[in-house]
């Protein structure tokens, strides 16, 4: 049997440090389990420092295409809405190879107890999630200190995105314990220039890949506008083959979204669950 001499093609083409930021007992490293692992813990340890997870996902098309990510011709999809819109989306080719991301998540301690060690995991990242729980409003007006230290660290162009986590508890019937409205998290966004508003829920699993996917998706636009530089080793991003291996204390747990995966997040929007 004749063997292909063509060269495999690579697990994935780009790498992009993201943080999961926020108050404690918002649901951060659920979010992240939820995402890497496909599963819900009920109970979880208050994170010390950070932890770490990963998952591979498609980016550019004809995976945005599909599912009108920072597409500005398309409807809100999942009750995400943004203060930005990006330009226009190219058309794919029906050859057109699919890129793919490994999304490295650090998933940060929200105590202030651990703030200061926190702060040091900003360095770097090419995206953040900003978490708060929807049933406390002091982790929503915890937000506007978050983004501070974050832009005080990060680079400039980071991209952030609002997560209003637990939407299951925020809309159930007879038991709404929703405190913060859409209005006003999209609003605070549009404020503090944030790129989107995503409400997600953990438990069910609803909203949280699509979270993730709107990080990804820009910061693969910043990659094809040449905004970072994926041979230096400060950057947030790099290429497949660039990084010399795995960084010490990367994720080592990996999890690959497939594209008919994520067409069914995206198709699915954001609702009920829990954390």
């Amino acid at each position: 049997m004749p063997v292909s001499s063509e060269p495999a093609p690579p697990p994935w083409h780009y790498i992009s440090k993201l943080v999961c930021i926020g108050d404690s007992g918002c649901g951060k490293s659920s979010l992240t389990i939820r995402l890497c692992e496909g599963r819900f813990v009920n109970s979880h340890d208050v994170t010390i420092g950070v932890e770490f997870g990963s998952r591979i996902v498609p980016v550019g098309p004809p995976a945005n295409a599909a599912l009108h990510i920072n597409d500005p011709s398309s409807a809100p999809i999942g009750g995400m809405s943004g203060p930005t819109s990006p330009g226009p989306q190219r058309k794919a080719k029906g050859d057109q190879e699919q890129k793919k991301m490994k999304l490295s998540l650090w998933d940060t301690a929200g105590q202030e107890t651990y703030k200061s060690i926190t702060r040091s995991y900003f360095r770097g990242a090419s995206g953040a999630l900003l978490v708060f729980d929807i049933t406390r409003r002091s982790t929503f007006e915890s937000a506007t200190g978050w983004l501070n230290d974050l832009r005080q660290i990060a680079e400039d162009d980071i991209v952030v995105i609002l997560v209003g986590n637990k939407s299951d508890l925020a809309d159930k019937a007879g038991d709404n314990r929703r405190a913060v409205t859409r209005e006003e998290a999209e609003e605070w966004c549009k404020r503090e220039g944030v790129m989107r508003y995503v409400e997600t829920s953990a438990k069910s699993g609803e909203g949280v890949e699509r979270a993730f996917l709107e990080v990804a998706e820009r910061v693969y636009q910043n990659i094809e506008a040449g905004k970072y530089d994926l041979n230096d080793r400060r950057s947030g991003v790099k290429g497949y083959g660039t990084g010399g291996g795995r960084e010490a204390g990367a994720p080592q747990k990996t999890v690959t979204l497939g594209l008919n995966d994520a067409m069914k997040s995206g198709q699915r929007g954001a609702g009920g669950g829990c954390c």
